[in-house]
């Protein structure tokens, strides 16, 4: 592209953080292309200092512009600012490529819809409670700099015949809209799989609205579905998301990093990393209730650190409840 014609969309992209850093990484690739390597090299790196400084000062980012709030759309969905960083966030290897493959895409958006390629935007998190899912979205917006968008399935879900179907479509207008990330947490209580014997026709008909909807969207940000319940959605729902992300329970060293992280600002009495090996099969949202438990056990006996019996009454605490929860999905 001619040097002219990038001042011209740098001068445009003015104020909005996220087009004009993609059109500064577009002249950075045109000078390395010119074998101007080093004014490259100073670009770049002036560039990421520069993204480096937002994310130190301001946390997460809300540098997508927000367009009016649609009076239609707002009973079904809430914002969340994000709260959480990247560094509270444990991905397995192949999830972390996965998200920052994602990112980039994103960030080189219209360069990759300008050769007629289209953008993976629509996204599905499957596995067990507690395992991060809910956390990465947070994460993934505030990394973006999208504001994150939180479906409310229960305002969502009408019991009136036809009205279900016509708030999805209120959800969806406002997401092609809106640049943001949308996230549909329970995405399985819409998206339940039609030859279920047990579902009304309503519930039928929002299905194939459903379908419908999500085919059509090209979201200016990420739509992410998330379930528990992967098992009960329906087989045409899948080939409609760009990606499944799978999150899993930790293994043995994940829920030590886990665990280091919790307790890197407290005064310990004990290694816990020597007692991981009782949280297997926990996820990650157990396995924090544990360190905050031990915690609050301390404090509330006025001790400068955390004990072993501490941590073990945790513990076992822990034990009784998943004990207890297990007998209950048995049931």
């Amino acid at each position: 592209m001619a040097r002219a014609e990038l001042i011209k969309k740098l001068l445009a992209a003015y104020g909005r953080d996220e087009d004009f850093r993609a059109v500064v990484e577009q002249i950075i690739d045109e000078e390395e292309k010119k074998n101007n390597r080093v004014f490259a090299k100073s670009l770049r790196k002036t560039l990421d200092a520069k993204v480096s400084a937002m994310s130190r000062t301001t946390g997460p980012k809300s540098l997508a512009p927000l367009i009016p709030f649609p009076d239609a759309a707002l009973d079904f969905v809430d914002r969340i600012d994000p709260t959480r960083r990247r560094g509270e966030l444990l991905l397995t290897s192949a999830n972390q490529k996965l998200m920052d493959g994602l990112a980039k895409e994103f960030r080189r958006a219209d360069e990759i819809r300008s050769h007629g390629l289209s953008v993976r935007s629509k996204l599905l998190f499957c596995g067990p409670p507690g395992c991060g899912k809910t956390m990465s979205a947070e994460v993934f917006a505030a990394e973006l700099g999208l504001p994150l968008f939180v479906v409310k399935l229960d305002r969502v879900i009408s019991s009136y015949l036809g009205e279900t179907a016509s708030n999805v479509r209120k959800v969806f207008e406002f997401a092609r809209r809106q640049p943001c990330v949308l996230f549909l947490d329970e995405f399985d209580a819409l998206a339940r799989a039609r030859d279920d014997a047990g579902d009304h026709h309503e519930l039928k008909r929002v299905v194939n609205s459903l379908l419908l909807f999500i085919d059509r969207i090209e979201p200016k940000g990420f739509l992410i579905a998330a379930t528990n319940l992967d098992e009960t959605l329906d087989k045409a729902i899948w080939r409609r998301f760009d990606e499944v992300i799978w999150f899993d329970k930790p293994d043995k060293n994940q829920i030590g990093r886990f665990v280091r992280l919790k307790f890197k600002n407290v005064r310990l009495g004990f290694d816990p990393t020597e007692l991981v090996g009782e949280m297997k099969g926990y996820s990650y949202a157990e396995i924090e209730r544990v360190c905050v438990h031990a915690i609050k056990s301390s404090i509330i006996d006025r001790r400068q650190e955390v004990s072993v019996n501490d941590f073990s009454q945790a513990l076992a605490e822990a034990a009784r409840r998943h004990a207890r929860s297990g007998r209950m999905k048995r049931g």
